[in-house]
């Protein structure tokens, strides 16, 4: 497809700023041929030897937000065209697709979008997710990402469904900075309601992602610590990605994790803590208490530093698009095209040996080739990258 143009209106015409959005959404790369031998049930490792445990499912590539990070207005705007209800995979289909991943490997399974809350119905895609089971019989981590706008109505709803925990976006306390950051004038004590929804559900191991863009809301880093500290809620400090092709990203603009570290540590004093799990992205830090010791009744927070810390040597996602796009980065700019393969009703066997033959093929690390580029790199083949709004974060 041709370049998508984009403007700015102002006072009655085109400003000069253009941003072209590169529409990659129907461009797919090949399917690799299955591998002989044929790979084992739950081993299926990559060109380096990375596992697949992590799938993350968008479910719309609808937001009612306007983040400049990730769907700016001019760009996401009232024409802009979204995907026809009839292009998307259908709760059946991403169920079917979950199954084989499961077969290969797939632990924990994290709605996305857009905002998948807006999907219509998704406590059923929930319920179907949630009655999967491993090969050895256990249930799989369900999980889901949202804004908060929708939450504090369905968040009882989303845990009687099975969803077992929740992570929310939220770049700041201050109402001004919030409703500008969303730009859709939405007020912060609404995200905040859907938190305390979440945990009066019984939701558990609550997440909130602040993404940290210097000159616009690094102040807010502290009053966040401070207000979640305590809580139950592990609040992660995410640092500014260039993601897509529409936010404008500018290195000048990430405030590296190291810093927000040290800006943490002048009023609250922390320690490193170790990984959870393995390919885990968030770098864990403890809230210590007077005697100097980690309290675990104070909580913790997170630093994710997918710019300034490369973790893609033991990355192990897998991204499915709502329209049933496969892919294996966050920062990939095509997709393999698994709706024609889960709509040709192929036996379940087959489609799991195909998408082992596209895993056992893999070899992005786009982090780790970004921090070896010179400072001054214009780095253009990343203009084509596909919206984050597309495959989920």
């Amino acid at each position: 497809m041709k370049p998508w143009p984009s403007g700015v209106m102002h006072n009655g015409g085109m400003s000069e700023r253009i941003i072209p959005v590169f529409d990659l959404r129907n461009q797919f790369l090949p399917i690799p041929p299955i591998p002989q031998p044929l790979p084992g049930s739950q081993q299926t490792s990559d060109l380096r030897g990375r596992l697949l445990r992590d799938l993350r499912i968008s479910v719309t590539d609808r937001c009612n937000f306007r983040c400049s990070y990730c769907m700016p207005k001019e760009v996401f705007h009232k024409d802009y065209p979204y995907l026809p209800h009839s292009a998307l995979l259908t709760f059946e289909e991403i169920t079917r697709a979950a199954e084989s991943f499961v077969t290969l490997g797939v632990r924990k399974i994290r709605l996305t979008g857009g905002e998948p809350l807006l999907r219509k119905n998704i406590e059923i895609l929930i319920e179907q997710l949630a009655a999967l089971r491993t090969p050895e019989g256990l249930p799989l981590d369900i999980t889901l990402t949202t804004n908060g706008s929708l939450l504090a109505r369905k968040a009882q709803a989303l845990k009687d469904a099975g969803l077992q925990r929740v992570t929310i976006s939220l770049d700041g306390l201050d109402d001004t900075v919030f409703r500008k950051m969303n730009d859709v004038d939405f007020p912060v004590a609404d995200v905040l309601a859907g938190i305390e929804a979440a945990q009066t559900a019984g939701l558990k191991q609550i997440k909130v992602n602040m993404v940290v863009k210097k000159g616009t809301n690094e102040h807010e880093i502290l009053p966040m610590a401070k207000h979640f500290r305590g809580t139950g809620v592990t609040l992660r400090f995410i640092e500014y990605m260039d993601v897509g092709a529409t936010n404008k990203w500018r290195m000048q603009e990430v405030l590296p994790s190291a810093q927000v570290i040290a800006l943490l540590q002048s009023e609250l004093p922390l320690m490193a803590l170790p990984a959870c799990t393995l390919g885990e992205t968030a770098e864990r830090w403890g809230y210590l208490n007077a005697q100097g010791d980690w309290d675990p009744t104070l909580g913790e927070i997170g630093v994710i530093s997918s710019v300034t810390q490369a973790f893609c040597g033991d990355c192990n996602r897998a991204r499915l698009s709502t329209e049933g796009q496969l892919y294996l980065c966050l920062f990939a700019s095509q997709g393999y095209d698994l709706r024609s393969l889960i709509r040709s009703n192929m036996e379940p066997q087959l489609l799991t040996e195909k998408l082992a033959a596209i895993w056992q093929g893999r070899d992005d690390r786009y982090s780790e080739l970004r921090s070896q580029m010179p400072a001054h790199s214009s780095d253009t083949p990343a203009r084509k990258r596909v919206e984050m709004s597309y495959i989920g974060g």
